[in-house]
């Protein structure tokens, strides 16, 4: 790819991910990005990643790809782990990015997302597919099989998604906005870890 092209894709990724973070993925204009990213031609989404979904992927495919090699470090220990240390191989690496300004970002992008996870349909979406994240779901899936039923082991994942997704970016604006943060980074990461294996240990409730 010539070396202008790299560059000016460059700009629009980070004029995106500063726009859907601040004003949302469906609100974001597609125009307003082009602007942001010094662009005149409002074609240039379309022309450098295909439409808009193909900008987002852009996003996500970065931040994906950089917490791989942590979770592909972590999984030959995982295959006999308990279910805590699953749930803390999966959350750590994504709360990483509330120590930088691009993560922070993407992190208020993905809880938009947290739906499209597929874990209830168990449908991997294009981004996760053969993903060291992937394998992770799974793993923390089968560490359920034997108390709960397959629905509602799903059920509970995809809770926890959305549990996950949402406290991180709630954080990452309260970084963003210098709030007072009542935890350290340690102990705010524990204290998640804890939440979401409370909750898919939680007893089935009635009729379950």
């Amino acid at each position: 790819m010539p070396r202008d092209a790299t560059a000016t894709r460059e700009r629009l990724v980070r004029a995106a991910a500063e726009l859907f973070a601040e004003q949302g993925v469906d609100a974001a204009r597609s125009r307003d990005i082009v602007k942001a990213a010094g662009q005149a031609n409002d074609s240039a989404i379309g022309y450098h990643f295909g439409s808009r979904e193909g900008l987002l992927e852009a996003i996500l495919d970065r931040h994906i790809e950089a917490e791989e090699r942590t979770r592909a470090a972590d999984l030959p220990g995982l295959e006999q782990a308990d279910l805590e240390t699953r749930v803390e191989a999966l959350v750590r690496p994504t709360a990483e990015e509330l120590r930088t300004r691009d993560g922070r970002r993407f992190l208020r992008i993905i809880v938009q997302l947290s739906d499209r996870a597929g874990v209830r349909s168990h449908r991997v979406p294009g981004p996760l597919r053969g993903t060291a994240l992937a394998r992770q779901l799974d793993l923390l899936e089968a560490a359920l099989a034997q108390d709960l039923p397959k629905e509602v082991r799903r059920e509970r994942i995809a809770a926890v998604i959305l549990l996950l997704t949402a406290t991180l970016a709630d954080r990452a604006r309260r970084i963003d906005g210098r709030r007072t943060l009542s935890l350290d980074h340690e102990r705010y990461v524990a204290n998640v870890v804890a939440m979401c294996v409370g909750a898919l240990r939680a007893p089935c409730g009635t009729g379950v």
